[in-house]
């Protein structure tokens, strides 16, 4: 390859590497020409681009657009799996896990998603996950059927609300039967005072004084009478 084209091939490397966020690289050693054809096919229906590359053009082109995470990965025949911006990540991780376990021969070495790199195991489990559309349903669905309870609330006929509402007012009447109870059973106390009032302690004093003054009236006349007969005396 002449100096020329080097530097077109590390200067369309910078472009993708700058463009995209999220690659996978693997090493295909002793895959077929047939083989990464298909595999290539595949990733384009994922939306990704299949590239081999050249580890030193590479890693000039790396440094350039200053995907450093990506140089330890460039170790060996190196192919990788540009993700458009458009492209489905699980649908790619799960393109290049099918061929390594179809082929036992290409080996995922790692890559970089969304600026983080990852390792091999993470992309096999990130192959694991169901599609795409299929996330975006499960979660869709799980945003609408809180969304669909809450409308079926709002929709209730209101005469269940009212039968509530009097549920509750039946309710709360039956606790405050008990109050009613003890405030009743607290009015006899008037009468107790009623009863202090009206004992007649000191109706009997007045009757002792009464006798006492007929006892003095009826020992008054007695010195009239010792008087008469003194004069009696002094006239005789």
């Amino acid at each position: 390859m002449k100096k020329e084209q080097k530097e077109q091939v590390v200067e369309e490397l910078t472009a993708r590497l700058k463009a995209t966020d999220t690659l996978l690289v693997a090493d295909y050693r002793g895959l077929t020409m047939p083989q990464i054809d298909e595999l290539r096919t595949r990733l384009l229906e994922s939306g990704a681009r299949f590239t081999v590359v050249k580890n030193t053009l590479t890693r000039r082109a790396a440094e350039a657009a200053g995907a450093d995470a990506l140089l330890a990965l460039l170790d060996g025949p190196s192919a990788i799996a540009f993700l458009e911006a458009d492209g489905d990540m699980v649908a790619a991780a799960k393109a290049l896990a099918d061929a390594a376990r179809e082929t036992h021969v290409l080996e995922i070495r790692g890559g970089i998603m969304q600026g983080r790199p990852v390792t091999a195991a993470e992309i096999e489990i990130l192959a694991k996950l169901p599609p795409e559309d299929v996330l975006r349903g499960q979660v869709l669905g799980a945003i609408i059927a809180p969304l669909s309870s809450f409308a079926a609330l709002l929709n209730a006929p209101l005469q269940n609300l009212v039968g509530l509402i009097d549920a509750r007012i039946e309710q709360l009447g039956g606790e405050e039967e008990p109050v009613v109870e003890v405030v009743e059973a607290a009015e006899p106390e008037p009468e107790v005072e009623a009863t202090a009032e009206e004992e007649p302690v000191p109706d009997e004093e007045p009757a002792e004084a009464t006798t006492e003054a007929d006892a003095t009236a009826s020992a008054d006349p007695e010195p009239e009478e010792s008087v008469s007969e003194e004069e009696q005396e002094d006239g005789s």
